[in-house]
């Protein structure tokens, strides 16, 4: 789709939506306008294409189709049927799995799915500290998972801010869990799922890695796969997989019967089965070479970009990264990570604040900033954009002055320009 095409799509979507409501029509294209012209850098976002989006908004919106393939509680499903099994069969190809659920609705609920498909209320789990990198299901005492379980936490060393395994062994043996789970949501080094997997089964434990980071990486090759290691994964469609919002598990299977009724009835009803389809369309996308060579230049960006943003001064959680994501450390004597947020905001470009490990302060206000490469590598930015963007992100971060903010966010507009992205605002 060229961008004349892309421009008459959108506006025809918005036009359609406008007819019906004005008011919902402004916000959307205001939104759209935002994304064109700044830049994201949220690690965990991205843009979908066209054809995600055209399934997302698609007549499948209208189906119930509670249960599985060939087996709904409801008439009328073949269709739904067809595109429920090619994104099974889609994901169990991308990722060389035994069996996959594509309908949780989030990466929240694919999680949720395995702890009731494997635990017991009360029983141990490990999960790694959301302020050393991990996510809030993986046990906060806030989320369902910290509430329903006894979580014990692993951490990050402090000398060289990556995971502690020896310590993680040595806590399985102590507290024998019932489950471990690994993955993170704001840590920028390789993990060792076999390394994990093989401290869970010393202690007769399971493991449930959360790639919903890296799963793009994992898909072609160039992180290691926990799914020869781990008996459940599971993940996010967006993020580095550039589907629609939505989460997925994968395990072995002998476990995919327990594991389906976790999802359903479990802890889900009927499925919402245009985000599947948009699913489908998503990895179909990602079995292209093209995709591969996408998540190549995604993780050769992260890498200029961490680095010249070293080259500036700036501390990175661990020293660097091996992912799409990294860390500033801003430090307990710096601004803080949601002033950092706030400012970057206002020069149009958006990131997220958030602790870095033996943070001092408070998770809302946090002492670092996360950032990532997805998006500006979906749109086609490359090696001197992300030098370029480290000199705006300096600029802004070591400035209190809003004039500067506001020049900053002229030259983001004017390299967002050069990038378009669904079509001219």
């Amino acid at each position: 789709m060229n961008q004349h095409e892309r421009t008459a799509f959108f506006s025809f979507l918005e036009t359609a939506v406008r007819q019906a409501d004005p008011e919902v029509a402004t916000a959307l294209a205001s939104e759209r306008r935002r994304e064109n012209e700044g830049l994201e850098l949220i690690a965990s976002e991205n843009f979908v294409s066209p054809a995600v989006l055209a399934a997302m908004g698609s007549v499948m919106t209208n189906k119930y189709a509670e249960g599985y393939p060939a087996t709904r509680y409801y008439g009328g499903c073949e269709f739904v049927d067809v595109v429920e099994e090619l994104a099974r069969n889609r994901a169990k190809q991308l990722f060389g799995c035994d069996h996959a659920n594509v309908q949780p609705h989030s990466g929240a609920q694919a999680n949720m799915s395995v702890y009731l498909a494997t635990c017991q209320p009360g029983e141990v789990v490990f999960g790694m500290d959301l302020s050393h990198g991990g996510h809030l299901t993986h046990g906060h005492p806030l989320n369902y998972s910290g509430k329903t379980f006894k979580v014990v936490h692993y951490l990050v060393r402090q000398d060289t801010e990556t995971i502690d395994y020896d310590a993680l062994r040595d806590l399985a043996r102590q507290h024998r869990p019932k489950l471990i789970v690994c993955g993170a949501s704001a840590y920028p080094r390789t993990i060792d799922f076999k390394l994990i997997a093989d401290i869970a089964h010393e202690s007769s434990s399971m493991v449930m890695a959360d790639i919903a980071h890296i799963a793009g990486m994992v898909a072609v090759g160039l992180h290691p796969s926990p799914v020869p290691h781990c008996e459940y994964v599971t993940t996010t469609t967006h993020k580095t997989l550039r589907g629609p919002r939505g989460g997925m598990v994968m395990c072995k299977a002998e476990l995919a019967e327990a594991l389906d009724k976790a999802v359903f009835p479990g802890v889900q009803g009927g499925p919402l089965m245009h985000i599947i389809a948009a699913k489908a369309v998503a990895f179909a996308e990602a079995l292209q070479p093209v995709y591969r060579e996408y998540i190549v230049e995604l993780l050769e960006n992260a890498k200029v970009l961490c680095a010249s943003l070293q080259e500036f001064g700036w501390r990175m959680v661990s020293g660097g990264t091996d992912t799409h994501l990294m860390l500033i450390n801003l430090g307990a004597d710096g601004i803080s990570g949601k002033k950092a947020e706030d400012r970057l905001g206002k020069a149009g470009i958006t990131v997220n604040k958030n602790t870095v490990p033996f943070d001092t302060r408070k998770p809302y206000i946090g002492s670092g900033v996360r950032i990532g490469t997805p998006a500006v590598t979906t749109r086609g930015m490359g090696r001197n954009e992300m030098k370029t963007i480290a000199k705006l992100i300096d600029r802004v971060l070591r400035s209190e002055d809003e004039a500067v903010w506001a020049q900053v966010k002229g030259e983001v507009e004017e390299l967002a320009r050069a990038f378009p992205l669904y079509g001219q605002v």
